[in-house]
């Protein structure tokens, strides 16, 4: 958010015309599209988003009820921006990046006033800045000028702003210093700080966008296995209500391999956010050991805040993700839930009395949609490092229907569909992806990834999974017909082969130490003792071994128990080398 506050905030002579919920419009405002406001003799922060000849309409960010018509609206001539610099890691944020810590403690009490403000990062707060430039270097924007440890985790690397002119370096300091004290000067007399500030509604800028080649690994094997999203790709998780959306999300966000997570709560149930917020503070992070906020920064907006910082907080998340990404990590955005989003969206597009599109949601939607995920990718940055950003969006479509507006818009845009099924959760199989339902249009280009450093049989490994699913579920049809024991006997070997994919291999014990993450190798391994069961028990069915006494053995059932073993290397050649024995005794 701007520095600007109501006290600075320019008095051009604008006063509230009429009040609908968060929309306001206002006669003799000075302003244009897109600049902050503050709204009424409280001050409450708003936006503009139409201006019609003398009327300038402005969606307010809180609570407007008790706003009259005649009190003042102040412009700032800024657009909504969010504070960038040290300290945003282990940071809770509400919609609009006000630090929710720093406003309880303000005001006493976890319950906001109208009308307070603080700035997103602590102005006042020292830190220790290393210079990596020397005098007479010459500097450009984006280019890495220092670093701050923000966290045990995390270098925070501090960089040349996108809009600078750019120069060559005539000081640089070390020691330490606020946000806003200078650290390097430049021979234009540009000093440069910490502290940056960013429009919210535009993307920072790159040299190149790529296509990504390195999966976005998150330890949970039907992910991996079967759906797998690049290191800079976009994935949506749809589902109805009880399904695992933010479940899934919380595996992501502790066990993918990102160097930094972004969480959204956008319009989220108040106990879901509120359960968030007091697990990640506590939560380990698996790869350093430390705590996993040092690496995490949260965004909350709950269903009960009001509707236009709900529409402003998916933006607030993304562009602290590419701030991070300029530096060159690899930055991973959950956005829990997008249906949400589309929904503030269309609450405010029909106060706007806008034409109304399908379901009601605002004609432009898809184009909103579009401008969220296309800032996800793999860029080239403006210093010549490389950073991702990688977004996954849950969507709440009602009633678990995919056909409506949000889930289809949102499948026209990302390349990875995670479908969660409310039959799955109810059956206690989780995750609850359906297989039949979900896709990846990454495998192509991750493959070569996952054939150089886990085997050459990837590929074809999981496209036999594949097969056996869809073989299974073309299977069942009949069964709910005439029954299992009509099958011919080779089709229900698949029936039993297909069991163990979806109980070994599909299913995922989150809260197991050992199986709530699954390494890649691991998630091979699983899958080959499953085809070594396969292929030795249509090896033995071909020699003439009844079906019953093929998946009676008393090694089979002893796959579901891959996936809890610690030493599971030793425990499946131990297990491939039982089944083939068994199988082969028999005949």
């Amino acid at each position: 958010m701007s520095k600007a506050t109501q006290e600075t905030a320019e008095e051009s002579g604008g006063r509230i015309a009429s009040v609908s919920g968060p929309v306001v419009t206002a006669n003799g405002l000075d302003a244009r599209m897109n600049d902050v406001v503050y709204v009424g003799d409280e001050g409450l922060m708003g936006e503009v988003i139409e201006i019609e000849g003398d009327v300038t309409t402005v969606q307010v960010y809180e609570e407007t009820s008790g706003v009259s018509p005649g009190e003042p609206v102040r412009n700032t001539g800024e657009p909504l921006t969010v504070d960038l610099g040290p300290g945003m890691m282990d940071a809770i944020y509400d919609g609009v990046q006000r630090p929710l810590d720093v406003l309880e403690e303000k005001l006493g009490s976890a319950f906001l006033d109208r009308g307070v403000d603080a700035p997103g990062i602590d102005l006042d707060e020292e830190w220790e800045f290393t210079p990596t430039v020397e005098v007479g270097d010459h500097v450009e924007a984006g280019d890495i000028v220092g670093t701050v440890p923000e966290t045990v985790t995390i270098e925070h690397k501090v960089l040349v702003p996108p809009d600078s002119a750019g120069g060559e370096v005539v000081a640089a300091h070390e020691g330490t210093f606020t946000v806003t004290d200078p650290i390097v000067e430049l021979d234009t007399g540009e000093e440069l700080t910490m502290h940056q500030e960013w429009p919210v509604r535009e993307a920072r800028p790159t040299v190149e966008k790529r296509s990504p080649s390195e999966p976005l690994v998150s330890g949970q094997r039907i992910l991996d296995g079967l759906f797998p999203i690049a290191k800079g790709g976009t994935a949506a998780i749809p589902g109805p209500f009880g399904s695992g959306k933010t479940v899934t999300q919380h595996q992501l966000a502790k066990w993918a391999d990102a160097d930094i997570v972004i969480y959204v709560g956008c319009g989220e149930r108040g106990n879901e956010m509120t359960e968030v917020i007091e697990d990640f503070p506590e939560l380990e992070d698996p790869t350093t050991g430390n705590a996993l906020m040092d690496r995490t920064c949260l965004i909350a907006n709950t269903s009960n805040m009001p509707v236009a910082a709900r529409e402003s907080c998916v933006y607030t998340g993304i562009t602290i993700a590419e701030y991070y990404r300029d530096m060159g990590y690899d930055v991973a955005l959950m956005a829990d839930s997008t249906s949400r989003w589309a929904e503030a969206m269309r609450e405010i597009s029909s106060r706007l009395e806008e034409m109304p599109g399908e379901e009601g949601y605002p004609a432009y939607l898809a184009a909103r949609l579009s401008q969220f995920y296309e800032r996800a990718g793999l860029f080239d940055n403006l210093n010549g490092t490389e950073g991702t950003v990688s977004v996954i969006g849950a969507v709440s479509p009602p009633g678990g229907d995919f056909s409506e507006p949000v889930t289809q818009n949102t499948l026209r845009i990302v390349k990875t569909f995670w479908a969660l099924d409310a039959d799955l959760a109810e059956r206690r199989h989780f995750p609850s992806i359906n297989w039949n339902e979900s896709y990846s249009l990454y495998r192509d280009q991750l493959d070569p990834w996952f054939e150089a450093e886990v085997s050459e049989d990837w590929p074809s490994r999981r496209q036999w999974a594949i097969d056996t699913l869809d073989e299974e579920a073309e299977l069942q049809e009949i069964v709910q017909l005439v029954g299992k024991d009509a099958l011919p006997d080779d089709q229900q070997l698949t029936l039993e082969v297909a069991r163990y994919l979806r109980e070994a291999y599909l299913q995922q014990d989150a809260f197991n130490p050992t199986d709530t993450y699954c390494s890649p190798q691991k998630t091979f391994r699983i899958l080959g003792a499953i085809r070594t069961f396969a292929d030795e028990a249509f090896d033995a069915l071909e020699a003439g071994v009844p079906v019953d006494e093929i998946v009676a053995i008393d090694a089979a059932p002893r796959l579901n128990r891959i996936g809890v073993q610690e030493d599971w290397d030793e425990y499946v050649d131990e297990l491939e080398a039982d089944i083939e024995a068994e199988l082969r005794g028999h005949y």
